[in-house]
Protein backbone atom coordinates (compact mmCIF):
# COMPACT_ATOMS: atom_id res chain seq x y z
CA UNK A 1 0.00 0.00 0.00
CA UNK A 2 2.60 2.15 1.16
CA UNK A 3 5.62 1.22 -0.60
CA UNK A 4 8.29 3.64 -1.95
CA UNK A 5 9.43 4.21 -5.52
CA UNK A 6 12.46 1.88 -4.51
CA UNK A 7 10.30 -0.69 -3.72
CA UNK A 8 11.32 -0.42 -0.45
CA UNK A 9 8.55 -1.33 2.67
CA UNK A 10 7.52 2.34 4.70
CA UNK A 11 7.08 2.83 8.41
CA UNK A 12 3.53 2.94 7.58
CA UNK A 13 3.24 -0.81 6.24
CA UNK A 14 5.52 -2.03 8.65
CA UNK A 15 3.01 -0.61 11.29
CA UNK A 16 0.17 -1.78 9.46
CA UNK A 17 1.49 -5.21 9.50
CA UNK A 18 2.27 -4.91 12.54
CA UNK A 19 -1.02 -3.92 14.25
CA UNK A 20 -3.52 -4.03 11.91
CA UNK A 21 -2.90 -7.40 10.75
CA UNK A 22 -6.01 -8.67 8.02
CA UNK A 23 -4.38 -12.13 8.50
CA UNK A 24 -5.26 -12.15 11.81
CA UNK A 25 -8.46 -11.23 11.70
CA UNK A 26 -8.60 -7.28 11.56
CA UNK A 27 -11.42 -5.62 9.25
CA UNK A 28 -11.02 -2.39 7.72
CA UNK A 29 -13.78 0.05 7.50
CA UNK A 30 -14.45 0.08 4.17
CA UNK A 31 -14.20 -4.10 4.18
CA UNK A 32 -17.39 -3.68 6.58
CA UNK A 33 -19.10 -1.34 4.96
CA UNK A 34 -19.31 -3.12 2.07
CA UNK A 35 -20.52 -6.77 4.29
CA UNK A 36 -23.66 -4.38 5.63
CA UNK A 37 -24.32 -3.62 1.99
CA UNK A 38 -24.12 -7.27 1.16
CA UNK A 39 -26.47 -8.02 3.76
CA UNK A 40 -29.17 -5.26 3.01
CA UNK A 41 -29.04 -4.95 -0.60
CA UNK A 42 -31.12 -8.19 -1.89
CA UNK A 43 -29.37 -9.59 -5.26
CA UNK A 44 -30.18 -8.10 -8.75
CA UNK A 45 -31.13 -4.79 -7.21
CA UNK A 46 -31.53 -1.32 -9.01
CA UNK A 47 -29.25 0.50 -6.89
CA UNK A 48 -28.04 4.45 -6.41
CA UNK A 49 -24.92 5.57 -5.21
CA UNK A 50 -25.42 9.03 -3.83
CA UNK A 51 -22.10 10.60 -4.02
CA UNK A 52 -20.21 8.10 -6.42
CA UNK A 53 -17.70 10.50 -7.93
CA UNK A 54 -14.75 8.83 -9.79
CA UNK A 55 -14.00 5.39 -10.36
CA UNK A 56 -13.99 3.87 -6.78
CA UNK A 57 -13.99 0.84 -5.05
CA UNK A 58 -16.68 0.96 -3.18
CA UNK A 59 -18.75 1.47 -6.62
CA UNK A 60 -17.02 -1.52 -8.16
CA UNK A 61 -18.23 -3.80 -4.95
CA UNK A 62 -21.54 -2.33 -5.26
CA UNK A 63 -21.71 -3.40 -8.70
CA UNK A 64 -21.48 -6.63 -7.83
CA UNK A 65 -24.71 -6.69 -6.35
CA UNK A 66 -27.28 -5.46 -9.34
CA UNK A 67 -27.74 -2.49 -11.82
CA UNK A 68 -25.47 0.54 -9.94
CA UNK A 69 -26.45 4.15 -11.19
CA UNK A 70 -24.83 7.09 -9.63
CA UNK A 71 -25.43 11.27 -8.85
CA UNK A 72 -22.95 13.37 -8.64
CA UNK A 73 -22.40 17.19 -8.13
CA UNK A 74 -18.88 16.95 -9.81
CA UNK A 75 -18.60 15.57 -13.21
CA UNK A 76 -16.24 12.96 -12.61
CA UNK A 77 -18.92 10.79 -12.15
CA UNK A 78 -19.13 10.56 -15.74
CA UNK A 79 -15.94 8.54 -15.67
CA UNK A 80 -17.32 6.25 -13.19
CA UNK A 81 -16.36 2.83 -14.70
CA UNK A 82 -18.62 0.77 -12.45
CA UNK A 83 -22.14 3.16 -13.70
CA UNK A 84 -24.42 2.16 -15.61
CA UNK A 85 -25.78 6.11 -16.08
CA UNK A 86 -24.82 8.56 -14.32
CA UNK A 87 -26.12 12.10 -13.75
CA UNK A 88 -24.40 15.43 -12.95
CA UNK A 89 -26.53 17.34 -9.56
CA UNK A 90 -26.17 19.73 -7.42
CA UNK A 91 -28.06 17.63 -4.97
CA UNK A 92 -31.39 17.51 -4.08
CA UNK A 93 -34.32 17.54 -5.86
CA UNK A 94 -32.90 14.08 -7.17
CA UNK A 95 -33.61 13.76 -11.40
CA UNK A 96 -35.33 10.33 -10.67
CA UNK A 97 -39.08 9.45 -10.29
CA UNK A 98 -40.87 8.19 -7.73
CA UNK A 99 -39.99 4.46 -6.89
CA UNK A 100 -36.75 4.31 -9.07
CA UNK A 101 -34.96 2.13 -6.83
CA UNK A 102 -34.23 -1.07 -4.88
CA UNK A 103 -31.57 0.71 -2.69
CA UNK A 104 -29.70 4.00 -1.85
CA UNK A 105 -26.08 3.83 -0.96
CA UNK A 106 -23.95 6.96 0.12
CA UNK A 107 -20.82 6.33 1.35
CA UNK A 108 -18.41 9.83 2.99
CA UNK A 109 -21.69 12.05 1.79
CA UNK A 110 -24.59 13.21 4.60
CA UNK A 111 -21.47 15.04 6.32
CA UNK A 112 -21.52 17.38 3.03
CA UNK A 113 -25.53 17.46 2.93
CA UNK A 114 -26.14 21.13 4.28
CA UNK A 115 -30.12 20.46 4.22
CA UNK A 116 -30.36 16.87 5.46
CA UNK A 117 -34.33 16.85 5.82
CA UNK A 118 -34.82 17.24 2.03
CA UNK A 119 -32.26 14.36 1.52
CA UNK A 120 -33.69 11.91 3.15
CA UNK A 121 -37.37 13.12 2.04
CA UNK A 122 -35.64 12.84 -1.65
CA UNK A 123 -34.06 8.92 -0.65
CA UNK A 124 -37.53 7.86 0.77
CA UNK A 125 -39.09 9.14 -2.16
CA UNK A 126 -37.27 7.76 -5.36
CA UNK A 127 -36.68 4.60 -3.22
CA UNK A 128 -39.61 1.64 -3.75
CA UNK A 129 -41.82 0.33 -1.20
CA UNK A 130 -39.35 -1.83 1.08
CA UNK A 131 -36.38 -0.06 -0.60
CA UNK A 132 -33.25 -0.14 2.23
CA UNK A 133 -30.78 3.04 2.44
CA UNK A 134 -27.54 1.95 3.41
CA UNK A 135 -24.67 4.80 4.19
CA UNK A 136 -21.16 5.49 6.09
CA UNK A 137 -20.62 9.00 7.67
CA UNK A 138 -18.64 10.39 10.09
CA UNK A 139 -19.52 10.31 13.49
CA UNK A 140 -19.85 14.28 14.87
CA UNK A 141 -18.48 13.30 18.55
CA UNK A 142 -15.17 11.77 17.05
CA UNK A 143 -12.12 13.76 17.28
CA UNK A 144 -11.77 14.24 13.93
CA UNK A 145 -15.17 15.51 13.46
CA UNK A 146 -14.68 17.37 16.19
CA UNK A 147 -11.93 19.26 14.92
CA UNK A 148 -13.58 19.97 11.17
CA UNK A 149 -16.05 21.54 13.04
CA UNK A 150 -14.59 24.80 14.36
CA UNK A 151 -12.12 24.94 11.89
CA UNK A 152 -12.64 26.63 8.06
CA UNK A 153 -12.94 24.86 4.76
CA UNK A 154 -9.32 26.25 3.89
CA UNK A 155 -8.07 24.58 7.11
CA UNK A 156 -9.00 21.61 5.87
CA UNK A 157 -7.70 21.83 2.23
CA UNK A 158 -4.79 22.69 3.95
CA UNK A 159 -4.18 19.73 6.42
CA UNK A 160 -6.43 17.09 5.66
CA UNK A 161 -4.52 15.25 2.49
CA UNK A 162 -1.36 15.26 4.07
CA UNK A 163 -2.38 13.73 7.44
CA UNK A 164 -3.57 10.81 5.36
CA UNK A 165 -0.31 10.72 3.68
CA UNK A 166 -2.60 11.00 0.30
CA UNK A 167 -0.68 11.46 -3.17
CA UNK A 168 -0.57 15.55 -3.72
CA UNK A 169 -3.28 14.98 -7.26
CA UNK A 170 -6.09 13.54 -4.57
CA UNK A 171 -9.24 15.38 -4.58
CA UNK A 172 -9.41 18.59 -2.33
CA UNK A 173 -11.97 17.81 0.89
CA UNK A 174 -15.29 18.96 -0.04
CA UNK A 175 -17.33 21.34 2.25
CA UNK A 176 -18.76 19.81 5.32
CA UNK A 177 -21.80 20.43 7.68
CA UNK A 178 -22.22 17.44 9.94
CA UNK A 179 -26.12 18.12 10.00
CA UNK A 180 -26.80 14.27 10.27
CA UNK A 181 -23.97 12.85 12.15
CA UNK A 182 -25.03 11.30 15.63
CA UNK A 183 -27.71 9.13 16.15
CA UNK A 184 -29.75 11.03 17.35
CA UNK A 185 -30.12 12.91 14.06
CA UNK A 186 -30.03 10.19 12.31
CA UNK A 187 -33.52 8.75 13.73
CA UNK A 188 -35.24 11.96 13.78
CA UNK A 189 -34.16 12.79 10.11
CA UNK A 190 -35.15 9.14 9.38
CA UNK A 191 -38.91 9.26 10.80
CA UNK A 192 -39.35 12.77 9.78
CA UNK A 193 -38.96 11.07 5.97
CA UNK A 194 -41.04 8.03 6.95
CA UNK A 195 -38.18 5.58 7.15
CA UNK A 196 -37.19 3.13 9.87
CA UNK A 197 -34.13 2.42 11.41
CA UNK A 198 -33.23 -1.00 10.65
CA UNK A 199 -29.35 -0.38 12.11
CA UNK A 200 -27.03 2.05 13.33
CA UNK A 201 -23.30 0.97 14.11
CA UNK A 202 -20.28 3.12 15.42
CA UNK A 203 -16.95 1.42 14.57
CA UNK A 204 -13.59 2.77 15.05
CA UNK A 205 -10.61 1.52 12.52
CA UNK A 206 -7.03 2.21 11.52
CA UNK A 207 -6.10 6.23 12.67
CA UNK A 208 -6.25 6.93 8.83
CA UNK A 209 -5.19 10.65 9.65
CA UNK A 210 -2.30 9.40 11.29
CA UNK A 211 -0.27 8.55 7.95
CA UNK A 212 1.57 11.86 8.46
CA UNK A 213 4.00 10.68 11.23
CA UNK A 214 4.71 7.71 13.37
CA UNK A 215 3.83 9.82 16.66
CA UNK A 216 0.73 10.74 15.27
CA UNK A 217 -0.07 7.27 14.46
CA UNK A 218 0.44 5.85 17.78
CA UNK A 219 -1.34 8.75 19.56
CA UNK A 220 -4.42 7.77 17.40
CA UNK A 221 -3.82 4.23 17.58
CA UNK A 222 -4.15 4.38 21.66
CA UNK A 223 -7.51 6.17 20.65
CA UNK A 224 -8.53 3.05 18.60
CA UNK A 225 -7.26 0.31 21.16
CA UNK A 226 -9.65 2.89 24.06
CA UNK A 227 -12.98 3.19 22.27
CA UNK A 228 -13.23 -0.13 20.95
CA UNK A 229 -12.23 -1.75 24.39
CA UNK A 230 -15.86 -0.94 25.94
CA UNK A 231 -19.01 -0.54 23.90
CA UNK A 232 -19.44 2.69 27.00
CA UNK A 233 -17.15 4.73 24.60
CA UNK A 234 -18.88 3.64 21.54
CA UNK A 235 -20.32 7.16 20.75
CA UNK A 236 -16.54 8.66 20.68
CA UNK A 237 -15.77 6.23 17.66
CA UNK A 238 -15.17 7.81 14.31
CA UNK A 239 -17.94 6.35 11.72
CA UNK A 240 -21.88 5.43 11.73
CA UNK A 241 -22.46 2.34 9.57
CA UNK A 242 -26.44 3.05 8.86
CA UNK A 243 -29.71 1.16 7.46
CA UNK A 244 -32.47 2.67 6.87
CA UNK A 245 -36.04 1.26 4.71
CA UNK A 246 -38.87 2.50 3.59
CA UNK A 247 -41.73 0.53 4.48
CA UNK A 248 -43.68 -1.83 2.54
CA UNK A 249 -46.44 -1.27 0.72
CA UNK A 250 -48.85 -4.32 0.89
CA UNK A 251 -46.12 -6.43 0.77
CA UNK A 252 -42.98 -7.24 -1.53
CA UNK A 253 -43.65 -7.36 -5.04
CA UNK A 254 -42.33 -10.46 -7.08
CA UNK A 255 -40.71 -10.72 -10.18
CA UNK A 256 -37.29 -9.21 -11.29
CA UNK A 257 -36.64 -5.24 -10.12
CA UNK A 258 -37.02 -2.90 -12.53
CA UNK A 259 -35.05 -0.10 -13.94
CA UNK A 260 -34.96 3.55 -12.84
CA UNK A 261 -38.32 5.17 -14.44
CA UNK A 262 -36.52 8.19 -15.06
CA UNK A 263 -32.40 8.24 -16.64
CA UNK A 264 -30.28 10.97 -16.71
CA UNK A 265 -29.46 12.61 -20.41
Amino acid sequence: MWLSGCGMQTWQDRYFSRFYDRSAGWRDGTSEFHDLCRESVPARSVILELGAGRSNATSRYLATLGRLHGADPSPVVLDNDALTSAAVTGGAPYPFAEGSFDACVSNYVLEHVADPVVHFAEVARILKPGGVYCFRTPNRYHYVTAVAQVTPHWFHVLVANRLRNLPTEADEPCPTYYEANTQKDLRHLAERAGLSVERLVLIEKEPSYGMSSRLLFLTFMAYERLVNATELAANLRVNILGVLRKPAAGGSAGGAPAGPSARPD
